[in-house]
């Protein structure tokens, strides 16, 4: 997919020194994340390739393994956990986190700390039915180089369910307490039925070669729909670009 390519070349870096930055002391914050606030935390290390995952009684709700509270996996993305997102969810959660890291780019060191993502997402429960999460994420950046060292998540269940089908994708300022961006896109009135119909299977992980023959079309068809796709939802690096499209 490449959402998760973009995000890959931007997030993932070997380290031309040691990071200052303990490791530990971060795993500990996200442990107590998690048991505080009923969450599962991931906290995830660009520069190992490594995630730590956090879970409390709100795992067993979504269905997730419960054998243990906390384990460590060998990649930056928790797919045990992004598997149960909606297709369409997931796609809009992979381009508004590449949002959200052009615009933390564009911004002076000292201010990156104010901003986080807030999502609103549906995720599969335990009884296999959608359900509302609040999604968080911050990115911790390494004093020594400047990049984002750690992903910090979020995911609880919402209070609020009386609107399952409606998610939400936002970047707020916390010191401000203002909403920087607000994700009102409509891909149904930006896309074309047949491009709804890719992005619905890029959305579930298939490649091109499998969604041309399940639309019964050639893969180049496929990739200029999927770079159509990317051009229209306007994930390019312009930043003006990027502030347009949500204002």
């Amino acid at each position: 997919m490449e959402i998760i390519e973009k995000l890959n070349s931007r997030l993932l870096h070997k380290p031309s020194g040691k990071c200052r930055l303990d490791i530990e002391m971060y795993k500990q914050r996200a442990l107590v994340y998690a048991q505080m606030e009923g969450a599962i935390a991931v906290l995830s290390d660009m520069q190992t390739e490594k995630s730590y995952v956090y879970k409390s009684k709100a795992a067993g709700e979504l269905g997730l393994s419960m054998q243990e509270d906390q384990s460590e996996i060998n990649s930056i993305w928790e797919e045990e956990i992004i598997k149960k997102i909606h297709p369409d969810d997931r796609l809009k959660k992979y381009i508004h986190e590449l949002r959200f890291y052009e615009l933390m780019d564009s911004l002076d060191e000292e201010v990156r700390a104010d901003y986080c993502v807030l999502s609103k997402i549906r995720m599969k429960d335990k009884n296999d039915q959608y359900r509302l999460i609040k999604h968080r994420m911050f990115y911790i950046y390494s004093p020594d180089n400047g990049k984002p060292r750690f992903a910090f998540c979020l995911y609880h269940i919402a209070v609020d369910q009386s609107q399952p089908s409606a998610s939400d994708f936002m970047i707020i300022n916390m010191a401000k307490g203002e909403i920087i961006v607000n994700d009102k896109l409509n891909y149904q009135n930006i896309l074309s039925k047949r491009e709804l119909e890719v992005l619905k299977y890029v959305g579930e992980g298939y490649a091109s070669k499998e969604i041309a023959e399940f639309l019964s079309i050639s893969i180049n068809t496929v990739s200029r729909h999927r770079q159509n796709i990317l051009e229209k939802l306007k994930v390019k690096n312009s930043v003006q670009a990027f502030k347009g499209s949500f204002y």
